[in-house]
């Protein structure tokens, strides 16, 4: 299996269902019911297998493909901006405080701008800061980002300076980044298996994961978090085959994904006011309410 082919399909496909969710009722459907109609649009030609997508300041949306960085329009018209070769592979991108799109180069060990008439900018690293993740703009006015060999927080402003925030716990493997209610940045530790709450100064406290049930050695590996619109931060727990719901003071809740070994990663908040995520492993969506009500297998997808 491409799992980086599957991971751009189950992206698409969550995109287009938490589009489409405002429309339709899904509340006494069928778990297997559609959710609305999917359209495909190509990446620009050369391009490899979509990562990351977020709206543009320009009412677009932007994405990472191979070495390009794509802009579509809801029309489905799509133009590609090639990346500078010594930047590397784009991966995830948010759109920043300053009306530009920023994306992190993990190949490359940078982190890149790229303006909404195309033109790149790339801002190297430093060592403390190697392997950028996942990126997004903070309540501060910079952007935030996790460094996955530097098992640090970074933060850039928007001028290009950066700063490094080393993760107390050794080897943690920090993964997803999101902007709290509490004007912190929280983050979550793959292989501490832990979530990190992280002050705009920089100080840092880490909420360790309970293992039970979990099926790596290392705990429940949670992967991406977002701010829901209860005032919580969701994530999800790939291992634990768990969707994760903590509080800005720590307190911590889990709900168990009724599919067994789904893989669950990427979530965001839908239209609709629940929280929705791909189950990477079965090919699925599924949806979880504020109140934890977990439905699984609401969108099915297939490969050609």
């Amino acid at each position: 299996m491409n799992h980086s082919r599957w991971r751009s399909h189950l992206t698409a496909l969550l995109t287009a269902l938490i589009a489409c969710v405002g429309l339709l009722s899904l509340s006494s459907a069928p778990a297997w019911a559609k959710a609305g109609t999917i359209t495909e649009s190509p990446t620009p030609t050369g391009s490899g297998d979509p990562i990351g997508i977020t709206t543009g300041p320009d009412g677009n949306l932007w994405f990472t493909a191979g070495t390009d960085i794509g802009r579509i329009t809801t029309a489905g018209s799509v133009t590609g901006f090639p990346v500078p070769q010594a930047l590397g592979e784009p991966q995830f991108i948010t759109a920043g405080p300053d009306g530009n799109l920023w994306f992190t180069a993990l190949s490359g060990n940078a982190i890149g701008r790229i303006t909404t008439a195309g033109s790149v900018t790339g801002f190297p690293v430093p060592q403390a800061l190697g392997e950028p993740q996942f990126i997004t703009a903070g309540p501060d006015g910079n952007l935030w980002f996790t460094a996955l060999s530097g098992n640090a927080i970074g933060r850039i402003t928007t001028a290009g300076s950066f700063t490094a925030f080393p993760i107390p716990t050794a080897s943690s493997g920090p993964q997803g980044i999101t902007a709290g209610p509490d004007g912190n940045m929280w983050f979550t530790e793959r292989d501490g298996n832990k979530i990190g709450r992280i002050t705009p100064s920089g100080a840092i406290i880490e909420f360790p994961l309970p293992k039970k049930d979990c099926r790596s050695t290392n705990g429940c590996q949670p992967q991406e978090i977002t701010a829901g619109p209860d005032g919580n931060l969701w994530f999800t727990e790939r291992a634990g085959n768990q969707i994760g719901r903590i509080t800005t003071s720590g307190s911590l809740t889990e709900f168990p994904i009724p599919t067994q070994s789904s893989l669950p990663e990427g979530i965001t908040v839908g239209p609709d006011g629940n929280l929705w995520f791909a189950e990477f492993n079965i090919g699925n969506i599924g949806r979880i309410t504020t109140a934890g009500l977990v439905t699984d297998k609401i969108g099915r997808i297939t490969t050609q």
